[in-house]
C-alpha cells in the first residue's frame, strides 16, 4: 500500500470513528443496547457511553495507523504530546456528529 493511500485511509477512519458514536443508537454501530417498549420512541445512548465509545474507537484507529506505519517502514516511538494532539484532533473531527445529534433543531 502506498504512503499516500495509507495516510488517507487513516484520515477517513479517523473521521468515521469520531462521528460513529453520534450517528446511531447502537454500540459500535452493531450491538443493540436495549429494546424499546411499544409506547416509547426508542432508547437513546447517554453522552457518557458515546464518549467512552469514542475513546475506544480512538485507540482502534491509532492501532490501525500504527500497523500501517510499521508496514511502510520504521514505526517511530511517540511521547505523550503526540497522544494529546491526536486526541484533541479526534475531538475536533467528532464535532459534526455532535452538532447533528445534540445542537441541531428537530422538526
Amino acid at each position: 500500500m502506498d504512503v499516500t493511500v495509507s495516510s488517507w485511509l487513516v484520515i477517513a477512519l479517523g473521521i468515521l470513528g469520531a462521528n460513529l458514536p453520534f450517528l446511531n443508537e447502537k454500540l459500535f454501530a452493531a450491538v443493540p443496547l436495549k429494546k424499546a417498549a411499544p409506547a416509547e420512541q426508542g432508547w437513546r445512548k447517554p453522552l457518557a457511553l458515546r464518549l467512552l465509545e469514542m475513546v475506544i474507537l480512538y485507540f482502534i484507529v491509532g492501532a490501525v495507523a500504527f500497523a500501517l506505519e510499521a508496514r511502510i517502514g520504521n514505526a517511530f516511538p511517540q511521547t505523550w504530546e503526540f497522544y494529546a494532539i491526536t486526541g484533541c484532533l479526534f475531538l475536533v473531527l467528532a464535532f459534526p456528529g455532535f452538532v447533528a445529534r445534540y445542537l441541531r433543531k428537530r422538526r
